[in-house]
C-alpha cells in the first residue's frame, strides 16, 4: 500500500533533496577547480570529459531551480486548499468518520445499515481503544439512522467533557455480518489546518476535508419535509435506493 504523502511532508522532502543536491553541487565545483588547478600542462585534461563534467554540473543547477518551483507549487497548493475549504462553511454535511468530542454530556453519530440486520451492537472506544460502553442500536433497519451518547459508561459512570470517542458497529443477520458505516452529519461551522491538510469542524468533530462523502445546502423555513404517505414512501424509495452501502452487498 502506498502510504499519503501531505503537502507539509512533501516540501519537507523537497527541501531536504535540495539541501542534498546543494552540497553536491558545490563538491563538484570544488573537485573540478582542483581538477584544472593540478592538471599535467603536457598532458592537459580532455575538451570532450571536460565538457561532459560541465553538462553534469548544468544538470544539478537546473535540478535546484526545479526544486525551488516544485516547493513553491507545493506551498501556493497549501494555501488554496485552505480557501478551497472555506466554501464548506455553513453547509450541512456528511463525512465518514467516526470520532468526536463529548461536549455538553452527550456525543453525536450517525450509523448506516446496507440491509435489516438481526442485531445491531453499538461500541463507544476511548482515546486508547477501550470499549467504555456497548449497547443495542436504536434502530436497526436498512438506512442511516443517529445515534445519541450520553456519556455514561456501560456501569453508569459519568465521563467527563471534552474526551475524544470513537463509535463502532457490530451489525449481524444471523453469522453473517451486515455491512456497515459510522457518519458524522451536521453543519460546517469552520475550517482548520493540521500539516497542510484542511479539515472542518463539522458539530463537535474535526474531520478531514477527504473523509467528507456528501454536501448540501442548509434547510430552510420554506423547505419542509413530505407530509403525506406518498411523500413519505417515495422519500425512503429515492434513500434507499441512494444508499452507497448496497455497493458493497
Amino acid at each position: 500500500m502506498v502510504d499519503a504523502v501531505t503537502t507539509t511532508e512533501a516540501v519537507s522532502r523537497t527541501n531536504a533533496s535540495r539541501t542534498s543536491l546543494v552540497s553536491n553541487f558545490e563538491t563538484f565545483l570544488s573537485l573540478l577547480t582542483a581538477q584544472l588547478k593540478n592538471q599535467d600542462p603536457l598532458s592537459p585534461l580532455d575538451s570532450n570529459e571536460f565538457t561532459a563534467q560541465l553538462t553534469q554540473m548544468t544538470g544539478v543547477e537546473q535540478q535546484l531551480l526545479t526544486n525551488d518551483l516544485l516547493t513553491s507549487l507545493l506551498e501556493a497548493q497549501q494555501g488554496g486548499g485552505l480557501t478551497g475549504a472555506t466554501s464548506y462553511i455553513g453547509k450541512d454535511a456528511t463525512a465518514a468518520w467516526n470520532a468526536t468530542r463529548l461536549q455538553d454530556g452527550e456525543a453525536n453519530w450517525s450509523y448506516e445499515l446496507a440491509t435489516s440486520a438481526g442485531s445491531v451492537e453499538l461500541q463507544v472506544l476511548d482515546s486508547s481503544g477501550r470499549v467504555v460502553w456497548t449497547g443495542p442500536a436504536p434502530e436497526r433497519g436498512e438506512g442511516t439512522h443517529d445515534f445519541v451518547w450520553d456519556g455514561k459508561t456501560t456501569a453508569g459512570g459519568q465521563l467527563q467533557d471534552g474526551g475524544v470517542y470513537t463509535l463502532k458497529i457490530v451489525a449481524k443477520n444471523g453469522a453473517a455480518t451486515v455491512d456497515s458505516q459510522v457518519l458524522t452529519r451536521g453543519r460546517v461551522t469552520g475550517v482548520e489546518l493540521y500539516d497542510g491538510q484542511p479539515y472542518l469542524t463539522i458539530g463537535s468533530s474535526i474531520v478531514p476535508i477527504n473523509a467528507v462523502i456528501g454536501v448540501a445546502a442548509p434547510t430552510t423555513a420554506s423547505q419542509t419535509p413530505a407530509d403525506t404517505p406518498e411523500d413519505q414512501s417515495l422519500m425512503a424509495s429515492i434513500a434507499s435506493a441512494l444508499n452507497p452501502l448496497k455497493l458493497l452487498s
